[in-house]
C-alpha cells in the first residue's frame, strides 16, 4: 500500500499551479506561485499555516492542532494516525488553496 505522504503528495500534484518539493527526511513542501500551502513530516504530520482567526476555528473544532513549535501564530499542526486521515489533510490543503478567508467568503465548516 502507497504512503500517507505519496498519496497526498500525487493528489496536490494534480492542482492548478501547485509545486511539490521533496526534501530529506521525507519532508515535502507544496507551494501555489511563492505561498507555501502546507508540509509533510513523512507520515507523522502535516503542517499548514493559517490566518490565526482560521487557526483558532480549525482548533476549536478539533481539525488541527496549535503547532508543535510555534503555537502562537498561525501555524497549526495534524497528527496523521493512518490512510483514515487522508481525506481531512487533503480537505485542511484545499483550504489554503483556495482561501475562502482572503475573498471576503465564509469558511466552509
Amino acid at each position: 500500500m502507497e504512503s500517507v505522504a505519496r498519496q497526498i503528495q500525487r493528489e496536490l500534484g494534480t492542482w492548478s499551479g501547485v509545486t511539490v518539493e521533496a526534501h530529506r527526511g521525507g519532508m515535502v513542501f507544496f507551494y501555489l506561485g511563492r505561498r507555501e500551502l502546507g508540509h509533510l513530516h513523512g507520515d507523522r504530520m502535516a503542517d499548514f499555516s493559517f490566518p490565526v482567526r482560521i487557526r483558532e476555528k480549525l482548533v476549536a473544532e478539533r481539525k488541527v492542532d496549535l503547532h508543535y513549535l510555534h503555537p502562537q501564530t498561525g501555524w497549526t499542526t495534524y497528527y496523521i494516525h493512518g490512510q483514515e486521515d487522508i481525506p481531512a489533510i487533503i480537505e485542511l490543503f484545499r483550504m489554503n488553496y483556495d482561501r475562502p478567508w482572503s475573498r471576503g467568503g465564509k469558511m466552509g465548516s
